[in-house]
C-alpha cells in the first residue's frame, strides 16, 4: 500500500510539472525524523503563483533518549507514534518564503523506557491534533545545475506548534508508577 501511494504521489507531482506552468510539485523526505526519531517522513507540496499546498505523513516516530522532558523522562517513559499526519495551507510571499497553517493529527503510545512495545506493555494510547502555523522557505539551491542535483528542494521551516486537542480526558494525562 505504501508503494502505491508514493507511485500516486510521484505521478502527480510529474504531472503538475509538465502540463501547469504556473504550478510546481515537489515530494521532500524529512531529515529529522531518520536522524532524531529513527522513523520517517514524506511530504507532497504543490506551489501555485500565491499559494502552498502540502500533504505530509511521518511514520513510527519514536521519542526516547534527550527528546523526553519533565515528568516521562523521570518516570522512564517514551513515546512512540505510529503516524503522524496533516496538511497545509499557505500564502507564498515571494517564490522561497510562505506563511502556512498545518492542522495535524498525532497517535502516542506509551511505554516504559527499554520494554518492548507491546499491546501488553503499553501505558495509554491517545491522538492529539494540532494546528501549527509557520514560515516556510522551499529553495532550489542547485537549480542552475545540468545534473540530478538540478531537482533538489530544501525546505526549512520555523513552527509554533500548539496542540488544540486531544482524545485524553480533560486535554491531559497523568501517570506515576
Amino acid at each position: 500500500m505504501k508503494k502505491i501511494v508514493l507511485f500516486l504521489l510521484v505521478a502527480a507531482s510529474v504531472l503538475y510539472q509538465r502540463t501547469e506552468k504556473n504550478r510546481e510539485a515537489a515530494i521532500l523526505f524529512g531529515l529529522n525524523q531518520p536522524l532524531l526519531l529513527n522513523g520517517f517522513n514524506i511530504e507532497e507540496i504543490t506551489l501555485t503563483k500565491k499559494m502552498s499546498f502540502d500533504y505530509s505523513h511521518g511514520i513510527s516516530l519514536e521519542y526516547q533518549g534527550s527528546m523526553i522532558t519533565g515528568a516521562m523522562k523521570e518516570q522512564h517513559l517514551v513515546a512512540h507514534l505510529p503516524y503522524s499526519t496533516g496538511f497545509g495551507v499557505g500564502y507564498r510571499f515571494t517564490s522561497w518564503l510562505n506563511l502556512r497553517v498545518e492542522p495535524k493529527w498525532h497517535r502516542f503510545e506509551i511505554y516504559y523506557e527499554g520494554e518492548s512495545q507491546t499491546l501488553a506493555n503499553r501505558i495509554v494510547a491517545y491522538n492529539t491534533f494540532t494546528s501549527a502555523w509557520g514560515f516556510m522557505e522551499n529553495g532550489n539551491p542547485f537549480k542552475k545545475q545540468n545534473n540530478f542535483l538540478s531537482g533538489i528542494m530544501v525546505a526549512p521551516s520555523i513552527r509554533w506548534w500548539p496542540n488544540v486537542a486531544s482524545t485524553l480526558n480533560n486535554d491531559g494525562y497523568s501517570y506515576y508508577k
